[in-house]
């Protein structure tokens, strides 16, 4: 294991994890059998259509996780940050990866093989309810997009998801997003194109209800924001 890289028992990303209810026999069990790996922003776990042979679980940085359609254009779906598992969906149904996971922002990530997970499946009925409620979650999340799509213009879906991002990733020093999205990657998020993204973010600044500076975006009117996203 690389020196300076937290064993399970105590990693900080535990607490938020699955694996937060493994015991420390168990967690020890895990140090001895996986890997650890540091990727670059633009680095691929795994690509759509391959076969997983075990999870991530992210210790450090950002994931973002997509589908690509026909035209070869990303559809982001989800993050995965400190604490998340991906990968674990195509391991319990040994399917070929739906989705691909690329590195947002470096990143520090475990990879734990599946039969790992298989066993503490089998003889951990706690871990077991997480997993499948970590999978509820997302499914909910599938069903509230598609609901999105269906029924919000892109206006509201771009303010559905910068308010999102400030809930999922915070905000720095100077009020602005954590995470640091292009325009591309926006529209990819909203479902829309980019130049619609583009137009949509200037219309907000002029509003006085986000302010930009390059990639960054701070809200400053978080409550008209809300109104915006119509989340009735």
């Amino acid at each position: 294991m690389d020196e300076g890289i937290h064993y399970c028992k105590g990693c900080s990303s535990s607490k938020n994890s699955i694996f937060s209810n493994l015991g420390a026999e168990d967690l020890e069990y895990i140090d001895q059998n996986k890997s650890i790996n540091l990727y670059k922003k633009g680095d691929i776990l795994y690509r759509e259509g391959n076969r997983i042979l075990g999870c991530y679980c992210v210790n450090s940085g950002i994931l973002k996780i997509y589908k690509t359609g026909l035209d070869g254009k990303e559809q982001i779906i989800s993050f995965a940050q400190k604490g998340d598992i991906t990968g674990y969906r195509s391991v319990l149904s040994n399917e070929p990866a739906c989705t691909t996971a690329e590195v947002l922002e470096d990143a520090s990530i475990c990879f734990i093989p599946s039969n790992i997970m298989f066993s503490f499946v089998k003889k951990n009925s706690d871990f077991a309810l997480s997993l499948m409620q970590v999978t509820c979650k997302e499914l909910n999340q599938a069903n509230s997009y598609i609901k999105d799509i269906a029924q919000k213009t892109v206006r509201e879906r771009l303010a559905e998801v910068l308010l999102m991002l400030e809930d999922n990733f915070g905000k720095d020093a100077e009020g602005f997003l954590t995470i640091s999205l292009t325009r591309a990657e926006l529209s990819n998020i909203v479902g829309t194109a980019t130049e619609s993204v583009i137009r949509l973010l200037s219309d907000l600044k002029n509003e006085n209800i986000i302010l930009m500076s390059s990639k960054k975006i701070k809200i400053l009117n978080k409550n008209e924001l809300k109104k915006i996203s119509n989340p009735f």
